[in-house]
């Protein structure tokens, strides 16, 4: 088989990985690249996206740049898997995104004349729901992707059901409702009763605060989960210095562990 050449460059730019993607799914290319199909790697582009937020989360540019480029390679590689059924193209994806940023944004493209962030949002929304054809606020519910971690889609779900217009949209509302959703999770538990539904209502109810005071609630429990296991390592490592191991702790210093005061602190 003859091998593929490709020019040395100081710089390469997009057409160049256009054209390395098409050489790699070619005769002459890569056995393992021509193998792959749209369902065989529609994991990577996740595990690609949550890299290059893990080094935005790191406030890493090098790094970010690196994965970014992966990130780019997974949306080359499915439009070169079209290209190849002569269905789209890259500049046919380009074309859409340029048209979707432009139709969505009038009051920079238009005559449109907004006041500030939050209504650019609902204005984007509003288009959003008109270009899919969605004519009902339970649509734009059930077009919330399936597949988004749950407390991300349920931040979606419940920014677009207060932005159809229900009440629910003030702080106080959004705790009181959290309470209720608490109170509702204990009841189950003196019953042993549908016990896995109202730990959902609970989180979901957090969602809806989350989305309230304009929070992220897939990242606060990020934050959370990175200080318990901090603090857990913390505990086990004291205990050692003791002569004792993490299954001798006491309760009441794993009531401090999960309090909210410690993990505030």
């Amino acid at each position: 088989m003859e091998k593929e050449v490709y020019p040395k460059k100081d710089l390469y730019g997009i057409n160049d990985l256009l054209a390395i993607m098409n050489i790699l799914r070619s005769e002459n290319g890569c056995a393992w690249d021509r193998e792959q199909d749209h369902e065989s790697i529609r994991m990577n582009v996740l595990e690609e996206a949550y890299e290059v937020m893990e080094a935005i989360d790191a406030k890493d540019s090098e790094h970010l740049r690196e994965e970014l480029g992966d990130l780019l390679l997974q949306v080359v590689f499915h439009t070169q898997l079209e290209n190849e059924a002569d269905s789209f193209d890259f500049n046919g994806v380009c074309d859409g995104i340029c048209k979707k940023l432009i139709y969505r944004h009038p009051h920079v493209f238009g005559n449109i004349h907004v006041d500030s962030s939050d209504e650019v949002l609902k204005n984007w929304d509003s288009l959003k729901s008109r270009s899919k054809g969605q004519e009902t606020a339970y649509e734009r519910l059930t077009s919330v992707p399936k597949l988004l971690p749950a407390l991300m889609r349920g931040d979606k779900v419940c920014k677009r059901a207060v932005n159809s217009g229900i009440k629910g949209d003030t702080g106080e509302f959004a705790i009181q409702n959290l309470k209720d959703k608490v109170v509702q999770l204990e009841r189950a538990l003196s019953k042993d009763d549908e016990i896995e539904g109202k730990i959902g209502e609970v989180l979901l109810a957090c969602c809806n605060l989350s989305n309230i005071y304009k929070k992220d609630s897939e990242k606060s429990l990020t934050t959370a989960i990175n200080r318990f296991i901090m603090q857990f390592g913390d505990l086990e490592a004291k205990t050692t210095e003791n002569g004792a191991s993490i299954d001798q702790v006491s309760e009441e210093e794993i009531k401090i562990l999960f309090s909210t005061e410690n993990n505030n602190g």
